[in-house]
């Protein structure tokens, strides 16, 4: 049974992947390489915890992209109806293949724009989590090896 300490620096971790995967200014690979450095937590359960957390993350932006439509007249909405419709157009023709970039640092709109267009939820949420796992399998390794 895991103690608290490792408890919490999971729940951190979740916390700083679900926060960097929204639209929210929140960076998780400072807390994913310092908590694997530490050595405190197993790889794979730090590999597991991010990825989750971080494919939720983008699950509320596919979720605030299912109902962010009905604002674009309103003079607040965040995007000109111009960049609405371009967003909507390279997605269009790029597809949901571009979800496969939704770990970059403007993958986060990829996941709002998902939304928008009524990409299948299960299809989203499986080309995320093969992205965002992958990020974190890429960076684990990278630090293993700068740590070589």
């Amino acid at each position: 049974m895991p103690d608290a300490i490792v408890i919490g620096q999971l729940v951190g971790l979740f916390a700083a992947a679900f926060g960097a995967a929204t639209l929210l200014p929140f960076q998780s690979e400072i807390v994913f390489i310092a908590l694997q450095v530490a050595g405190t937590v197993s790889l794979p359960a730090l590999l597991i915890v991010a990825s989750v957390g971080n494919t939720l993350g983008s699950v509320v932006n596919y979720v605030m992209g299912r109902g962010i439509e009905r604002f674009r007249h309103r003079r607040w909405f965040p995007v000109t109806e111009a960049q609405l419709e371009r967003a909507q157009d390279w997605y269009a023709r790029w597809g949901v293949w571009t979800l496969l970039m939704s770990w970059a640092p403007l993958g986060d709109g990829f996941t709002v724009v998902a939304g928008i267009m009524r990409t299948p939820v299960w299809l989203f949420v499986a080309l995320v989590a093969v992205a965002k796992t992958g990020r974190y399998l890429v960076l684990a390794w990278i630090t293993v090896q700068a740590g070589a």
